[in-house]
């Protein structure tokens, strides 16, 4: 078992949970990757790498999800087939918990582990709101419930390196990428209870609550700018036909078909990862059968509110709400989802290959 700890701009907790993995497994190994803290930073590092540890870096900081793939990548160059345990360098986590964790890493299993708080007791807000917001938006794409989306102390097996390399994301949002993409490329989570602990109220933490949130939530915010751009044009389109035909089927219909294309070429181009994955024709079956079931439900409930003596355009924006989450968890979790976990463990070992070499970014420290 290796524990892999990313580090940027460290203070004194870093050496003293490295003295304390020391003292309960003297021969643990430890990796640590400097994420570009700086030369003021090196004293630190130093003494880190004095306690035994394997210290790795780069000059200019890249972000937790890049020190974690430098990690990944030097522990499988040169620490070969053996699980690996990623913990925080603020003293978040106990070395009891860290070692549980570790312990529930099964070699050859297709299982990451999560070491996860409930957030009961004093928990900054920040904290709080943001695994909050992380968790909605988790269930909402995969329909899992995993109660700490944004942990840090994971387990992965050795078998799982090459994947872990290949997913994409280079700052905080790398982590909540693998939670999103692990389903798909066949693999299971599970969880294991830790304590909840926060140094002066997670002051020691580099997250930066816009920029890291921005990313983090990409993928919703992309799917939203696109479905609000859609129905920006659906809108226009069912005002101007339901003025040039009088008919609320056809203004519902034309106005979808003019939309859902816009919509889709969108979906398919930029907001989802894996949107090219399949043929335009196949991907495009796939879209245009959901817009009838959603273009059905969207009628049912437009003629309902009529019936109701609701306005059009108040009716219109009611049932494109409630469809909107339906619209998104059938398009993340099928029709632009990876096409097959072999096929993603062929690219994860392809694009692995390609990083190991030239794009290994990880030097041992000298």
């Amino acid at each position: 078992m290796i524990i892999l700890i990313p580090a940027y701009e460290p203070d004194q907790q870093l050496p003293a949970l490295i003295r304390s993995i020391r003292d309960a497994e003297p021969w643990a190994t430890v990796v640590v990757v400097d994420d570009g803290s700086g030369p003021e930073y090196k004293a630190v590092f130093d003494g880190v790498k004095a306690l035994g540890c394997h210290v790795i870096g780069y000059s200019r900081n890249r972000g937790k999800g890049f020190a974690l793939k430098t990690g990944f990548g030097f522990i499988a160059d040169h620490l070969p087939d053996r699980n690996v345990v990623c913990a925080d360098s603020d003293g978040q986590h106990t070395i009891v918990d860290i070692f549980r964790v570790a312990a529930a890493v099964q070699p050859g299993s297709p299982a990451m582990v999560l070491g996860t708080l409930n957030f009961t007791g004093n928990v900054p807000a920040r904290s709080k709101f943001g695994n909050s917001a992380t968790r909605l938006l988790f269930r909402l794409a995969t329909g899992e419930c995993i109660p700490d989306t944004q942990t840090g102390l994971r387990g992965y097996p050795a078998a799982m390196l090459p994947w872990l390399r290949s997913v994409r994301g280079e700052r905080y949002e790398y982590e909540l990428n693998l939670l999103l993409e692990a389903k798909q490329s066949g693999y299971v989570i599970t969880t294991v209870d830790i304590a909840t602990v926060y140094l002066d109220h997670n002051s020691g933490s580099h997250f930066r609550p816009v920029a890291d949130s921005v990313r983090i939530y990409a993928p919703l915010l992309k799917f939203l700018a696109s479905s609000f751009t859609a129905f920006l044009v659906d809108t226009v389109m069912f005002l101007l036909l339901t003025l040039v035909t009088d008919s609320l089927l056809l203004a519902v219909v034309g106005a979808r078909a003019v939309s859902s294309t816009v919509n889709f070429l969108v979906n398919r181009g930029v907001v989802f990862q894996h949107g090219r994955d399949r043929p335009a024709a196949a991907a495009g079956l796939r879209y245009f059968s959901l817009v009838l079931v959603l273009l059905a439900a969207n009628y049912g409930l437009i003629s309902a509110q009529d019936s109701l003596s609701v306005a059009a355009l108040p009716a219109k924006i009611l049932a494109e709400i409630a469809l909107l989450a339906v619209s998104y968890v059938v398009q993340q979790r099928f029709l632009f989802s990876r096409r097959t976990a072999r096929g993603t463990a062929r690219e994860a070992e392809d694009q692995a290959l390609d990083l190991s070499r030239g794009h290994h970014p990880g030097t041992l420290r000298r």
